[in-house]
């Protein structure tokens, strides 16, 4: 795989290549489904689209959890809509460190949907902005529409029945309160996977809020043959997957409906525990 990070310095500097980057601004806040676009409408990296968590990268919540994948008919539209294709570059930014969804946005393009050269912004918008880079109100003509047909790789997440019967390492992106249980802001059940181990994705940041180095990710990320990567809704569980992207480590398995599909069924366990080591 690619690079998958891009310095606020580089993409300053890659605007100004003959073919520049796509920018996807994912912001979004939970519980709140127009505030990405309304974050965005206050002032953007010039030349950046909007690209929406709940409308653009989910589907409507339901039995399949909170942030289910949309079909791939109704990604490839969105991506068709935004002029998205594999011969232009795409930089995905949030401003949460990729947590808040440029990571999901990163799985869906690159991983999901096969796009060759999707960066997200190491830092968010707020090192666009340390680094001097201005923000824009106004909103520059969007590229004509594009007619990429992704082959989706299917392989590269898991359902509920098969993260049941499964033999792989659960790693699960929340904290450690609502991984053990002790609180549950969102979902109705407090808990995790039973075999399941907790890795925040916020412990892939430094306190700057970008990411750790390849060689203290590579050190510090759970290790197992096999791994499948959930959360909440699927959506910090692709920073996580991101992060062994960096560490350079064979990606895990997304499991996109993740604890808000797991405990629609009662008859699905629920273990509340501490993290084994």
């Amino acid at each position: 795989m690619r690079q998958v990070l891009i310095t606020a310095n580089e993409l300053a500097e890659s605007l100004h290549n003959r073919v520049p980057p796509l920018v996807l601004d994912c912001r979004a806040r939970l519980g709140d489904g127009d505030a990405g676009r309304r974050l965005w409408e206050a002032g953007h990296v010039p030349g950046s689209l909007h690209l929406d968590l709940d409308r653009d990268l989910a589907a409507a919540p339901g039995e399949g959890g909170r942030h289910p994948l949309p079909t791939p008919e109704a990604f490839t539209a969105t991506l068709q809509r935004l002029g998205v294709s594999p011969d232009r570059p795409v930089v995905v930014l949030d401003d949460m460190g990729g947590q808040l969804a440029a990571a999901r946005a990163w799985w869906m393009l690159a991983v999901w949907a096969g796009h060759p050269d999707v960066r997200v912004l190491d830092g968010g918008l707020h090192a666009w902005q340390e680094a001097g880079g201005e923000l824009v109100l106004e909103q520059e003509a969007s590229p004509g529409p594009s007619q990429w047909q992704p082959i989706f790789d299917t392989g590269a997440c898991l359902d509920a029945d098969r993260v049941f019967s499964g033999r792989e390492l659960k790693v699960d992106a929340r904290s450690e309160e609502r991984f053990r249980g002790e609180a549950e802001p969102i979902d109705p059940v407090a808990g995790h996977i039973p075999g399941a181990v907790c890795r925040p994705s916020a412990a892939n940041l430094n306190e700057a809020g970008r990411f750790k180095g390849a060689e203290t990710l590579e050190a510090e990320l759970p290790r197992d043959d096999a791994i499948v990567a959930y959360c909440g809704s699927g959506v910090t569980a692709c920073h996580n997957i991101l992060a062994y992207a960096i560490a350079g480590r064979p990606l895990p398995r997304l499991y996109p409906g993740s604890w808000s599909e797991w405990v629609r069924d009662p008859s699905r366990p629920v273990a509340r525990s501490t993290n084994r080591s």
